[in-house]
């Protein structure tokens, strides 16, 4: 039995994480889907790809029962299998496309890293996200430690790690790093809406906002201003920027 599938949706790739029994956890099915929607979302008519679940719980991050098999690794071994997780991070980063996370019930360890890593993020009222690695005696993983760092308070993130206090869906809205919340079990809905939004925009440009927004976080003020410069420069010459400012002087919906 398969534990994660890709659905396409024509406009848009949904990966589904089946793993229930596991509240969602971490399988080689869903690195492999993962992947596979990444690679996929290069085709020109793709324009979203969502991250979601069956069962209630987006992803509950790394099974533990797998861990403790690590333990018989060397630690190079154990590093690689990191590695794994962190490829589908960078993975993510790097999707020409939009991403959204679509959580249900919660997103815990490196579930949480999957979630924080897309551009939009939707979450059910209630859901929580933990990063409770200190109770297992570990360390996050899968850039946690630098997606709180640039989302949250550093007080806040040193809660969620070193005291492992889940933080609700409803205050991570007020922060700013959820989106949106919905009532529970319409996470996916309402990624879906996000997505329809997506789909009348320009790809092109959005996929370029996106790196953009992305390397801002890494580069000096400086280097992004040449970056936003020949981004724009390029932009401003093609067919998306011709075809939406015809549309905005004739007072009509832009056809991208």
């Amino acid at each position: 039995m398969t534990l994660a599938r890709v659905d396409d949706r024509g406009d848009r790739l949904v990966v589904v994480n089946l793993n229930s029994a596991r509240r969602g956890a971490l399988s080689p099915d869903l690195y492999a889907a993962i992947g596979q929607a990444m690679e996929k979302a290069m085709e020109p008519r793709i324009r979203a790809v969502i991250l979601s679940s069956e069962g209630g719980f987006f992803c509950a991050g790394g099974d533990l029962n797998v861990l403790i098999e690590r333990r018989k690794l060397s630690e190079p071994e154990r590093r690689g299998k990191v590695d794994l997780l962190h490829d589908l991070i960078r993975a993510i980063r790097a999707c020409p496309v939009p991403v959204i996370a679509a959580v249900e019930g919660g997103a815990a360890g490196a579930g949480a890293s999957l979630a924080l890593a897309c551009d939009l993020l939707v979450a059910a009222e209630g859901a929580k996200f933990t990063a409770a690695y200190v109770k297992a005696g570990l360390v996050p993983d899968a850039g946690l430690t630098s997606a709180l760092a640039r989302m949250l308070p550093r007080q806040l993130a040193m809660e969620m790690c070193l005291l492992a206090r889940p933080v609700s869906a409803a205050r991570m809205a007020d922060l700013g790093v959820v989106n949106q919340l919905a009532a529970p079990g319409e996470a996916e809905a309402q990624a879906h809406v996000l997505a329809d939004a997506l789909a009348q925009g320009p790809r092109g440009a959005q996929g370029v906002i996106r790196r953009l927004v992305a390397q801002a976080y890494e580069v000096s003020e400086a280097q992004q201003l040449d970056a936003e410069r020949d981004a724009m420069a390029r932009a401003a010459g093609g067919d998306e920027a011709a075809e939406g400012i015809a549309a905005f002087l004739d007072k009509r919906k832009p056809r991208f």
